[in-house]
């Protein structure tokens, strides 16, 4: 794919999420794989202030590994921070140093061009209201139960955390999002039942017509896994911090009207308009106390949402 083409999305990242100032700096923090996206924002950001860089570094071995320390330094020193890398820097310490000195960051984990392309080709406004929308329907509920005709039954008590919004808009110091983006939500304080994921969730992409994999939840902690490659990755984690890999980490809701279909990338299709995902792990970032080296989402399509026993009216691209 020419760097030409990369423009468009670059000149979305740069320009209408980040609002990325004149005498502002930046650092755009990518990795060996990355280097086209990395180049495209830099262009972008170049030709808006002359305090802009590239930070480049092999990819890390996984999902929250943190970057080396000349890194974390570039990222806690911008005024923005965009990210495009193999393996997510949203769950890392230096992203979160560079978020409380005052650095507006977005991340970009797994992206590829396709997703670039196809993410950011939309209206992040737009996206900013139908989060805003979702957000005030479950705000302060003390239950989230979400069902699927798949067998998911789960409940999330929020306790004391609060719902948070990824809507691609990212103009505050000290705010954070994904790109692409388009969710809302919740590391909850305890859950307990059933979800089934349907959609994406890696190691495996997107998952085959008919398949599922399964998840016993009690306590807060994931009990039972019905996949091997799942619960051997979640194993793995488990050998550096034990329990705290089979934590519930998260419940999103995706709001991004412009991704119709599941692609198999995890930062695209849990942004999907009305799908719902579940993740494992780490939270500490999203609002949890857990400090775990593996965040797995697992999406969820077509599912119904209610909030203290009300039907949530959840984003629908049909």
């Amino acid at each position: 794919m020419s760097d030409a083409s990369l423009r468009a999305p670059a000149e979305t990242a740069v320009r209408q999420c980040m609002n990325l100032g004149s005498e502002e700096s930046c650092a755009v923090v990518t990795d060996d794989e990355r280097q086209a996206i990395g180049a495209a924002l830099y262009a972008v950001a170049s030709e808006v202030t002359d305090d802009a860089t590239v930070v480049r570094y092999p990819p890390g071995d996984q999902h929250g590994a943190e970057p080396p320390e000349p890194v974390a330094a570039a990222m806690a020193g911008a005024d923005v921070v965009l990210a495009p890398t193999t393996k997510s820097l949203s769950h890392t310490q230096a992203r979160t140093d560079a978020n409380d000195g005052g650095a507006r960051v977005a991340t970009l984990p797994g992206i590829t061009d396709g997703v670039f392309l196809m993410g950011l080709d939309a209206d992040y406004d737009s996206i900013a209201t139908e989060s805003e929308r979702l957000h005030d329907q479950v705000a302060g509920a003390e239950t989230v139960r979400v069902t699927t005709d798949l067998g998911t039954d789960i409940t999330f008590e929020p306790g004391d955390r609060e719902w948070q919004l990824d809507t691609g808009i990212v103009h505050e110091p000290g705010q954070m999002s994904n790109l692409p983006a388009g969710e809302i939500f919740l590391s909850p304080e305890d859950a307990h039942g059933r979800f089934v994921v349907d959609g994406t969730m890696m190691p495996h992409g997107k998952l085959d017509d008919g398949q599922t994999l399964e998840f016993e939840v009690e306590d807060g902690y994931v009990t039972d896994i019905s996949d091997d490659a799942v619960q051997a990755d979640v194993e793995e984690a488990a050998g550096a911090v034990g329990d705290d890999a089979y934590n519930l980490a998260e419940l999103g809701i995706g709001s991004n009207l412009a991704v119709e279909d599941l692609v198999g990338s995890v930062l695209l299709d849990e942004k999907a308009a009305g799908t719902v995902h579940i993740a494992i792990g780490d939270d500490h970032g999203i609002g949890g106390d857990t400090h775990a080296p593996i965040h797995l989402d697992g999406i969820i399509t077509k599912p119904t949402v209610y909030a203290d026993g009300e039907e949530v009216e959840l984003p629908r691209t049909e």
